[in-house]
């Protein structure tokens, strides 16, 4: 099995490398990955929506503020992620007046289905120890996709 540390420049590693390896030292039950895949993409897009029923704009300066994580990061990234903020914005838009309600009850199921597939694994989540995990999550499961696609970011 490849691992996104096999994928890694060996002579000079670049954080989002880094990032990448150590997050997937908590990641490697392939059940735990398997939930992570459906998770993760599912608690972004309830975030997005909670953050929006507070203001938009509170949603849109989240994306924004989470692009600059991502271009210090890659440009692959940066541009995949800022893809799929438009598309979860979108979504959330479509929600309408049900927004609130939708992405809590996404919110809180999708969480749940992550610490269930931690308790799975054995290793706590990477978030507990450094909270800039949150944002690797993401690119964790893309990084999963373009290895799949031989995409290199």
């Amino acid at each position: 099995m490849t691992t996104l540390a096999d994928s890694a420049d060996t002579l000079s590693p670049r954080k989002v490398d880094q990032l990448l390896a150590h997050y997937e030292e908590s990641h490697r039950d392939p059940r735990n990955e398997a939930i992570h895949f459906v998770a993760i993409p599912l608690i972004m897009l309830s975030l997005l929506g909670l953050l929006a029923w507070i203001h938009p704009w509170i949603a849109y300066g989240f994306v924004a503020a989470s692009m600059v994580y991502y271009a210090r990061l890659s440009p692959v990234f940066l541009a995949a992620m800022a893809a799929l903020s438009l598309l979860g914005l979108g979504l959330v838009y479509a929600m309408g007046e049900r927004v609130l309600t939708i992405s809590l009850a996404i919110f809180v199921v999708a969480w749940i289905a992550q610490f269930v597939g931690h308790k799975l694994e054995g290793k706590k989540p990477s978030f507990f120890e450094d909270l800039q995990y949150l944002w690797v999550g993401p690119i964790f499961v893309l990084s999963r996709l373009f290895l799949k696609l031989g995409i290199r970011w």
